[in-house]
């Protein structure tokens, strides 16, 4: 009997859901937008409700739109943005909507965080440094400083796939990838919570969920809803993992050495180890594949900065286009007429704080070296350039911890198939990008963990290689620009430091 599997993945502002069969081969992808809770500048969570819906608008998209049978599915998993913070009550029921990643409310909590456990003890522990938002524990310090009552009934604080598996199962549960954006995991070999760190930072151990393996079976599908689409009650519903983690298993990251860009709102730069030998410039993280960690180079608003400039900037292109692809395409091509380096326009993309790998809420996005002479089609490549700058960092540091030389990489996601993007990165990293054809490959990376926790394959390796990765192009380094952008690359790097002690002061 043919065997389907079911992946869902929230994003940033939406969610899909992708069904593949026993061999792999994708059978169709949704997508559906949900709601965002954000009521001041700082604030960003996502309305449970809504999400849930646009999860089950995803499966009504695939069973009558695409015609999958959903009597097929056989297993179930999730992929999620990370962290996506929520308080549970002991029911399930949502205390506190997820908290993402970019929401900065827990600014100071990060801070007392630091001082509680000292900054060098809370990276020997969990491999991370702590930042409003980028890791959970702030934001659970901050509900039990704001929202006392609701820090009182939580049973479990949990992420994103905590939530979408109790509520599938009735089981509380969270994986390995996800726990480590916590601050309260050890992240670097004992792959437990920390008494330690919940002592140190004040969140009760007894608070956090049971800890699994991405493919361990949580429980068995009980939800009318989904039970009313055709699948059947009981299908294992497996734990998951984090958004990046699932999507570079599906692109076939699953042993040390192996590296993935994946570009959207975020771009991520991902290297696989199998030794906890850690960086402070990345988020350190348990991979979905057993006994290896990722090296993640994670800039929060890379592809947002994009959008945020052909938005604000590029009106009259959004008039022109037949719709918002076109137009990306459209401001592209204007940022093809710019001269590599832009004339001296150096972009800073920190446009609501950054992660790796200055790891500081207060940091903006910055255009430096304007002159009269600039135009719009220099600022607009100034920002395809300013990825290309800092993932050159990014794998300068991974190839300065691993001792290994990168020569090149796979890339993923909506942004990645940016003809221009992609070439003015391989220009200035010196990498080979090779640009894969399925744009989503979290959903599909999660459906895999479900295809092994309901044993249609054996283990993430078999699950990993049946993937057919078809490459979409290949972006060969052009070192004909190599002296402007080695240039404009070190006033990047020089950028952040000078800024540093300005930025806060600004706010």
């Amino acid at each position: 009997m043919t065997k389907y599997l079911l992946g869902i993945d929230v994003g940033t502002t939406s969610l899909k859901v992708a069904v593949i069969d026993q061999d792999a081969k994708l059978l169709g992808i949704a997508s559906s937008k949900y709601k965002l809770i954000t009521p001041d500048s700082c604030s960003v969570q996502i309305e449970t409700e809504s999400m849930w819906q646009a999860m089950l608008t995803g499966v009504r998209l695939l069973k009558d739109g695409k015609g999958i049978d959903m009597t097929k599915i056989a297993g179930i998993s999730i992929s999620s943005l990370c962290p996506g913070l929520a308080a549970m009550d002991q029911d399930g029921h949502v205390l506190v909507d997820p908290i993402i990643y970019s929401d900065r409310r827990s600014t100071e909590e990060a801070d007392l965080i630091l001082k509680a456990v000292g900054r060098d003890r809370l990276f020997e522990v969990t491999a991370n440094s702590s930042m409003a938002g980028a890791f959970s524990g702030s934001s659970m310090l901050w509900i039990k400083r704001h929202l006392p009552d609701e820090y009182k009934k939580t049973k479990y604080f949990g992420h994103l796939n905590t939530l979408l598996a109790v509520r599938m199962t009735g089981n509380f549960g969270i994986d390995y990838s996800n726990a480590s954006y916590t601050n309260l995991f050890e992240t670097t070999g004992g792959k437990k919570w920390s008494e330690e760190m919940c002592e140190k930072i004040g969140i009760d151990y007894e608070k956090l969920p049971e800890l699994h393996d991405s493919t361990d079976v949580v429980g068995g599908l009980i939800n009318k809803d989904l039970i009313d689409l055709g699948i059947a009650e009981g299908t294992p519903v497996a734990m998951g993992g984090a958004d990046t983690p699932c999507a570079t298993l599906a692109s076939g990251v699953t042993k040390a050495g192996d590296v993935c860009e994946s570009v959207g709102t975020t771009d991520v730069l991902t290297v696989c180890i199998d030794k906890p030998v850690f960086d402070r410039g990345f988020i350190n993280r348990c991979h979905v594949v057993p006994g290896t960690w990722i090296y993640q180079g994670a800039m929060s608003f890379a592809g947002a900065a994009n959008e945020w400039f052909l938005k604000q900037f590029c009106g009259d292109l959004i008039d022109k286009a037949t719709d918002i692809g076109n137009a990306y395409r459209l401001m592209n091509i204007e940022a093809d007429g710019a001269n590599p380096g832009c004339d001296g326009v150096v972009f800073l993309p920190y446009m609501l704080g950054e992660r790796s790998p200055i790891w500081d809420p207060y940091a903006r996005g910055v255009f430096f070296g304007i002159s009269l002479k600039t135009t719009r089609r220099e600022m607009n490549r100034a920002i395809l350039e300013g990825c290309g700058y800092g993932l050159r960092q990014l794998s300068g540091i991974a190839e300065r911890i691993t001792g290994m030389k990168i020569d090149g990489f796979t890339s993923i996601g909506g942004g990645a198939k940016s003809d221009t993007w992609a070439q003015i990165k391989a220009d200035i990293t010196g990498k080979e990008i090779k640009v894969l054809d399925v744009n989503d490959m979290a959903p599909i990376g999660a459906a895999l963990l479900g295809g092994v926790g309901a044993g249609v394959f054996k283990d993430v390796y078999e699950a990993s290689s049946k993937v057919d990765r078809k490459v979409y192009k290949v972006f060969k380094p052009d070192h004909s620009h190599d002296e402007v952008y080695t240039k404009r690359f070190n006033t990047y790097v020089s950028l952040y430091p000078a800024l540093k002690d300005i930025f806060p002061k600004n706010l």
